[in-house]
């Protein structure tokens, strides 16, 4: 689940820039791993409590709550292995398909799923209350990243033209995209762990002795993170750099500063959501100065269909694998 996290979601950082034309492939990668790497060791736990703990109770139900419904600790250790399964394939057929689509949709969705399994056992099994909140935030993204690329854009091209001398704007405008492009980074990381490692750490499982906490979680869900960066990033790199509309550097720079702040609000909160929305909304709100003809509508429309799919998809596959392993005989229940 990482390695496609990285595949997917690295051009969520680093595609602006890129598209801008300056910022390289190789730097834009380097910058993106180390600042994702410190952003998930540092500020990664409290989203990973939330994708852990907060839709289904699986510490619970590793310790052994529900055993008495017949839903056993060996159970729930499937219903994590079932749901980083389900949720990484379908994000890594949209990276394939160079569709930037939400890991966080991806792993709420499948963690669901598996619940949905054992729903008529207890209602209690999938926390509605939280699910209902993050599908809120999940609409606000977009929305908020739009806005906010639309009123920092003219103030920011007004301060640009008036701050910075013409003989230093392509050097100076590189360095600021190099630096909204390691905040952003960092945000994601400190954001999107949770989707890789979350489901482990909310268990309390223990690895060789060693409890799985949130700090080693957020370590090894970042090294996973980091390969796919570098192996897989590519594809998606291409859509969000040069498909939905043409960037100007200071495009990139207000599309990047948009979506990271609006992450990292939700990120102090705990809260799951798409940087893939996120930088989406940013690029598009910035986009629409030059008038809508200049943001790519059939991009877009593709993008929106397959986020929006991306969480009833990974809760299918989940629910029809883990269902499919309970009728098997598998694991009782």
């Amino acid at each position: 689940m990482g390695w496609n996290i990285g595949g997917n979601d690295a051009a969520n950082c680093v595609g602006a820039g890129i598209g801008s034309g300056k910022i390289k492939m190789w730097e834009g990668i380097i910058i993106t791993s180390v600042f994702c790497f410190l952003g998930a060791v540092l500020f990664g736990g409290e989203v990973i409590k939330k994708i852990g703990k907060g839709i289904v109770p699986l510490d619970k139900i590793v310790s052994g709550a529900y055993t008495s419904l017949g839903i056993t600790p060996e159970i729930g250790l499937v219903m994590i292995v079932t749901a980083a399964v389900s949720a990484g394939v379908w994000v890594m057929i949209a990276t394939y398909m160079k569709l930037p689509v939400s890991t966080s949709h991806a792993i709420v969705g499948a963690v669901a799923g598996t619940g949905l399994v054992f729903i008529t056992k207890d209602a209690s099994l999938v926390k509605w209350s939280t699910l209902n909140g993050i599908f809120i935030s999940w609409v606000a993204t977009p929305i908020g990243a739009v806005i906010l690329g639309l009123v920092l854009y003219k103030p920011l091209e007004w301060l640009f033209k008036r701050l910075v001398p013409e003989k230093y704007e392509g050097k100076f405008t590189r360095y600021i995209l190099l630096a909204t492009t390691a905040y952003l980074a960092f945000s994601w990381g400190a954001n999107d762990v949770a989707n890789a490692t979350g489901i482990i750490a909310g268990t309390g499982v223990s690895f060789f002795g060693t409890t799985i906490t949130t700090q080693i979680a957020a370590f090894f869900g970042a090294i996973a993170i980091l390969i796919g960066i570098v192996t897989f990033g590519r594809r998606v790199i291409e859509t969000m750099g040069f498909g939905i509309t043409n960037l100007l550097p200071i495009m990139a720079i207000v599309a990047q500063l948009a979506s990271a702040l609006n992450v990292t609000i939700y990120t102090i909160f705990g809260m799951p959501v798409s940087t893939s929305h996120s930088i989406v909304g940013a690029v598009a709100g910035v986009g629409l100065w030059h008038g809508v003809k200049g943001v790519n509508g059939k991009i877009l429309r593709d993008i929106a269909l397959a986020c929006v799919g991306t969480p009833f998809i990974s809760a299918g596959v989940s629910f029809i694998i883990l269902k499919t392993i309970m009728l098997l005989g598998i694991v009782g229940a």
